[in-house]
């Protein structure tokens, strides 16, 4: 007859485990790393909206700090203290970063895929003479001296590693003629609608 305590040790395999009631140190690790990917992401936004998001003065500072870093080995230093500043954070002050991280991004699948083909516009630009042309023909009013001087300071800016001024200045002139045509359609299209209600 089988005896049945065999392979019955008389205890419960967990009375002899220690009750953590702090994470373990792989979920540790994981936080670490997710609050760095949070610093890293911070950093790569624009300078003003980094200015706009709800956090304590002193990991804004060093985030800016971060954003003018061109050294590799002096930047590769201060996003780890990024990753330090970010690990003192609260739990709502995290929470309330991410949710305006959030928010931009929801905002931003199309505006992503506009400012990507304003992106890919303005290097056009800067490789090719006929874009130039091109996009003069597009919109005549443009001031065709002012964009040629700007393209050339771009490229000698690319070419010298100097600050991108001229190459900024263009993309903000490829933005405003792209809201421009966008607020033309808008208004192309009321007038549209009101010309269909008035056929009824």
């Amino acid at each position: 007859m089988p005896n049945p305590n065999r392979g019955s040790c008389g205890f419960q395999s967990n009375e002899f485990e220690q009750e953590y009631d702090r994470p373990s140190k792989s979920q540790l690790k994981r936080d670490m790393t997710a609050l760095q990917k949070l610093g890293e992401e911070l950093v790569a936004e624009p300078r003003d909206r980094v200015k706009r998001v709800p956090m304590p003065e002193d990991v804004r500072d060093v985030i800016l700090e971060c954003q003018q870093i061109k050294d590799h080995e002096g930047r590769r230093r201060q996003m780890q203290f990024v990753g330090k500043k970010m690990r003192t954070l609260e739990e709502h002050e995290i929470a309330a970063i991410q949710k305006t991280l959030d928010s931009w991004r929801g905002l931003s699948k199309a505006d992503t895929a506009s400012m990507h083909a304003l992106e890919r516009r303005r290097e056009k630009l800067l490789k090719d003479d006929n874009a130039l042309t091109e996009l003069l023909a597009q919109h005549p009013d443009l001031d065709a001296q002012h964009l040629r001087t700007l393209i050339r300071n771009a490229r000698k800016e690319q070419a010298e590693n100097k600050p991108p001024k001229a190459y900024r200045e263009i993309f903000q002139i490829l933005k405003q003629l792209q809201a421009a045509s966008r607020s033309g359609n808008a208004a192309d299209d009321d007038a549209d609608e009101l010309d269909d209600e008035h056929e009824d």
